[in-house]
């Protein structure tokens, strides 16, 4: 009998535990989860911070891109222009100074600022 009453003790110990083993199993799994759902946040908000760095520097380098293809544009003409003889006449009468005969140079120096 003695056996009987600590089998019952034991079990009425047991029973008692097991709804705060449960609920300690609860909260514990449900902390599981909380971690893991924060560590995909956390991933998710870098991978889309980089994203939006990596964007920023590629509309960056877009931009440089496009000022470089204008300037070389730009260069190209003018290149175009001075394989030209005429057109290359005002570049060696500004640069060089040289004239043609029977040509003059002019040169018109800007008006001095007026003083106060």
């Amino acid at each position: 009998m003695a056996s009987r009453r600590l089998r019952t003790r034991s079990n009425g110990a047991l029973k008692r535990a097991r709804p705060v083993l449960r609920a300690a199993g609860r909260l514990l799994a449900a902390a599981v989860v909380l971690l893991l759902v924060v560590l995909v946040v956390v991933q998710f908000a870098r991978a889309i911070g980089d994203d939006v760095a990596a964007e920023r520097q590629l509309s960056a380098i877009r931009a440089d891109i496009a000022a470089l293809q204008r300037e070389r544009a730009e260069q190209q003409r003018e290149l175009r222009r001075l394989r030209d003889p005429e057109g290359a006449i005002p570049e060696i009468h500004d640069r060089l100074r040289l004239v043609r005969s029977n040509e003059a140079i002019i040169f018109v120096s800007p008006q001095p600022a007026a003083s106060p």
